[in-house]
């Protein structure tokens, strides 16, 4: 008789049989209009003073009131985006309304892209590839985007070997099944 062994699970803390919170990531200021220009403006001019760059020294501070109003807009009225071990999820800041869900075992990549404006702040888009190369989702502005990136990754493939792992399994009972018919 076969003994099946229950195994931890692939994600420390989180139980396969609910669906559990791993991260929560505000997107930066980056992830608006405002931000990527205010980043490119910020990295304009290279020529380095005193190792610090001189677009650094002459742009922040006089913009830092558009930024900061910036920052709590988005904060207020923005989006997040949660990682759970069965879906990337994104939603509102504030209050419960959900945008879009998109189950990890429909990710067939996660790519980086960073664009203009974005690398002063540091971070990246997100995008979200189907098995058909298809784009599921866009996440803008992701802080340290190659760690959240890592994640979904990390995430994604401990679902789908979680799958494979209880369909093997219980391919294992019905063949002992069979095979127990068969011998009678």
């Amino acid at each position: 008789m076969s003994v099946l062994t229950k195994r931890p699970s692939a994600i420390s803390g989180v139980s396969a049989s609910s669906e559990a919170l791993i991260q929560t990531v505000y997107p930066s200021i980056a992830a608006t209009g405002i931000g990527k220009l205010l980043g490119i403006l910020y990295d304009c001019l290279p020529i380095p003073i005193g190792g610090i760059k001189l677009s650094h020294l002459l742009f922040p501070l006089p913009t830092a009131p558009l930024a900061a109003g910036v920052f709590f807009l988005q904060k207020a009225a923005g989006k997040v985006y949660q990682l759970t071990n069965r879906a990337v999820k994104i939603k509102s800041a504030l209050g419960p309304k959900l945008f879009q869900k998109i189950p990890l075992d429909e990710i067939s990549e996660v790519v980086v892209d960073q664009q203009p404006g974005q690398a002063f702040y540091p971070a990246a888009d997100i995008r979200l590839v189907g098995k058909k190369g298809e784009t599921l989702a866009v996440l803008p502005g992701v802080p340290r985007a190659d760690v959240f990136r890592q994640s979904i990754v990390e995430a994604r493939d401990a679902r789908v070997d979680r799958k494979s792992t209880r369909l093997n399994s219980s391919h294992t009972v019905i063949s002992y099944a069979v095979f127990c018919l068969k011998k009678k």
